[in-house]
């Protein structure tokens, strides 16, 4: 009956789940790329990444401190800060780094100790090898820290603020700033 049947109509092939799911990861990362590159995930992204940076740099010098039996400090100023070590056979702070470590020009820093707001000075007024420059954050051999609350921020006025805070005793996180700011 149907044997002898030609085959006037061709059965109708549609695209395999291999070739629709390539199409699917190439569009995806085009998509991926073009969004990093036009900076949407831009200033609030990486002021995230500069927070759990500075925390990630707290929380060593502390593991430092503590192995080391080393007194480990960080001297602040509005745009960035840089690390220093106390060297007891001189009684001084030594600077670990030829130059300080500077946030972006869209970033700034703020810190609070023991409930007091800091002015912190513009990184030029900060002469380079001074008398002695004392660390504003204090990480002690015994395994404390300078109690502080130390806010990243855009410079805009509606722009993301984050907060590392520390009680003394636990190494601080990145939150988002409650107080001001767009939620990251």
């Amino acid at each position: 009956m149907f044997a002898g049947r030609s085959g006037a109509s061709s059965p109708v092939r549609g695209f395999t789940l291999v070739e629709l799911l390539v199409v699917i990861v190439i569009v995806g990362s085009l998509i991926g790329m073009a969004v990093l590159s036009s900076g949407i995930a831009g200033p609030a992204r990486e002021l995230r990444n500069e927070a759990e940076r500075l925390a990630g740099l707290i929380g060593v010098l502390a593991e430092e401190a503590v192995l080391d039996n080393r007194e480990y400090g960080l001297l602040l100023h509005a745009e960035g800060y840089r690390v220093l070590r106390y060297d007891p056979l001189s009684a001084r702070w030594q600077e670990l780094d030829d130059k300080p470590y500077r946030l972006p020009a869209w970033a700034e820093l703020s810190v609070e100790l023991e409930g007091e707001a800091l002015h912190l000075p513009q990184p030029a007024t900060e002469p380079r090898g001074a008398a002695n420059p004392t660390p504003q954050l204090l990480l002690l051999s015994s395994g404390e820290l300078s109690p502080f609350r130390l806010r990243l921020s855009e410079r805009r006025k509606d722009g993301l603020r984050l907060l590392l805070s520390s009680d003394g005793f636990r190494l601080p996180k990145v939150e988002v700033d409650g107080q001001a700011g767009r939620p990251g």
